[in-house]
């Protein structure tokens, strides 16, 4: 009799155990990302930082971004900070830099150019936060406002937060989230983070994964 065969019963059992401990660990992260996604630390800053998200084809904000730069314009007509850095790069799909869009999308809603400060070059969270701290050292800046969606915000926060910047958010509500795009975008925010974890404790070089 092999060993395999001896031992069945035994690795039958942990196999079931690490399941079931394996979509345990998965709910209470989905969990501990949701309920993050309700604080709202809103407070004068320098500077409001939009974080980038998908365009359509024809080079206007998608729904994430669309949502997103509404929110900032709303923070910076409460008189929050007197700065938006709108970031996002250009990725293969679209026609231009989210940063672009974000920036069409305040000044639709009456934030005026001068305010409005393009980081165009990132394609992660992480390049968001390396390419705005520099604009923010060179502008003599230390408090940021992040904008993002809800379920973004407490990885977005850890990332902006481990480059040294003094970082607080103001998330979009989950109520204004389609429902099925949320569960499937905080699916992916676990992801996520895991891969923040293992390659904060690897010390990996990579920067973006995915879009990440």
């Amino acid at each position: 009799m092999s060993y395999f065969r001896l031992h069945w019963p035994k690795i039958r059992r942990w196999g079931i155990r690490l399941v079931i401990a394996g979509f345990i660990w998965f709910f209470l992260a989905v969990g501990i990302i949701h309920v993050y996604g309700y604080r709202d630390e809103q407070r004068p800053v320098d500077v409001i930082v939009v974080l980038g998200s998908g365009l359509r084809r024809d080079g206007h904000a998608g729904p994430s971004l669309t949502r997103r730069s509404l929110r900032a314009a709303e923070l910076w007509h409460q008189g929050l900070a007197p700065q938006i850095i709108c970031t996002g790069g250009k990725t293969e799909r679209a026609p231009r830099p989210e940063a672009e869009a974000c920036r069409d999308i305040l000044l639709e809603q009456g934030v005026p150019s001068g305010a409005i400060t393009l980081e165009n070059r990132s394609f992660s969270t992480e390049e968001n936060a390396i390419n705005t701290r520099a604009i923010m050292e060179a502008q003599g800046w230390q408090t940021a406002l992040l904008v993002s969606d809800a379920y973004h915000m407490l990885r977005a926060q850890i990332i902006f937060r481990s480059q040294g910047i003094e970082a607080y958010i103001s998330p979009v509500p989950v109520s204004e989230i389609p429902f099925s795009f949320y569960l499937w975008a905080i699916t992916r925010e676990v992801a996520a983070i895991h891969w923040l974890a293992i390659k904060t404790v690897l010390n990996l070089p990579i920067t973006h994964v995915g879009g990440l």
